[in-house]
């Protein structure tokens, strides 16, 4: 199974917020990048991804599970876009920030790292490993 990134403003919308949405989960909408459209359209049923707070706390501080595939975004009036619903699985023990990440051995190619604007992102197993143990998973 993939594994992916998702980010958020807290400001918006916060892992606190997810986790308030409970089993029902919500929906992952705004994305208007092709780029991360494409990463939504390939998510599966199952499939887990970092819950990422971008620019107020640079930090991956839960992880979240795909409910929902890929269905069209009722905020985007060119219908374009779409969207995915998760749900929060599990907080990080220890937040991890990109500081720590820029800094890690073996994940100088992850893509927050390279592409930090990349709104939704694929995460490879050993990024997703490294990760979870430097958040105490």
């Amino acid at each position: 199974m993939a594994k992916w990134l998702y980010k958020s403003e807290p400001s918006v919308w916060s892992w606190d917020q997810q986790v308030e949405a409970g089993a029902k989960g919500t929906h992952w909408n705004g994305v208007r990048n092709h780029v991360a459209k494409q990463n939504l359209m390939a998510m599966k049923l199952g499939e887990q991804g970092f819950f990422y707070h971008s620019n107020e706390g640079k930090a991956v501080v839960g992880i979240v599970e795909v409910i929902r595939e890929y269905y069209p975004d009722h905020t985007d009036e060119s219908g374009k876009f779409g969207m995915v619903d998760v749900k929060a699985v599990k907080a990080f023990p220890k937040p991890v920030t990109l500081e720590e990440i820029k800094k890690q051995p073996g994940l100088e190619k992850m893509i927050l790292v390279n592409n930090s604007r990349l709104s939704v992102q694929p995460v490879t197993d050993e990024e997703w490993a490294i990760v979870c143990r430097m958040g105490g998973l």
